[in-house]
């Protein structure tokens, strides 16, 4: 499982192949509709296309002439139920962290106190 979250991440980390799937939610797209919006060649998307597709996140048909990309959104399940493990714990407030660590780290007291 640790292997294809690490796909599906790597995945996700660029903007650009976020941007596609975000355009998948809609509908189908041909691939040189996927491209029309992003300045790069039809190749470097078609690149695009593929990591998302090894990743599972896509799936690309040929339909006659045309190549077209649809979402498989299965495949962010696993990414999915490993990211609500961390929404359990409490939020950390920053604020009480740094003074924490402040009087922890330090012989001062922290800012505010005079005692």
């Amino acid at each position: 499982m640790a292997s294809s979250l690490d796909t599906v991440f790597s995945a996700l980390a660029d903007p650009t192949r976020r941007a596609i799937l975000t355009m998948l939610l809609e509908d189908d797209m041909a691939v040189t509709d996927v491209a029309e919006p992003f300045e790069m060649s039809l190749a470097a998307i078609s690149k695009h296309l593929m990591i998302l597709t090894k990743a599972g996140l896509i799936s690309q048909e040929k339909r006659g002439r045309v190549k077209w990309c649809k979402l498989e959104p299965d495949a962010l399940r696993a990414a999915s139920v490993w990211m609500q493990g961390f929404g359990q714990f409490e939020p950390i407030h920053l604020d009480a962290f740094e003074r924490f660590l402040e009087v922890e780290l330090t012989d001062t007291p922290p800012a505010g106190d005079t005692a």
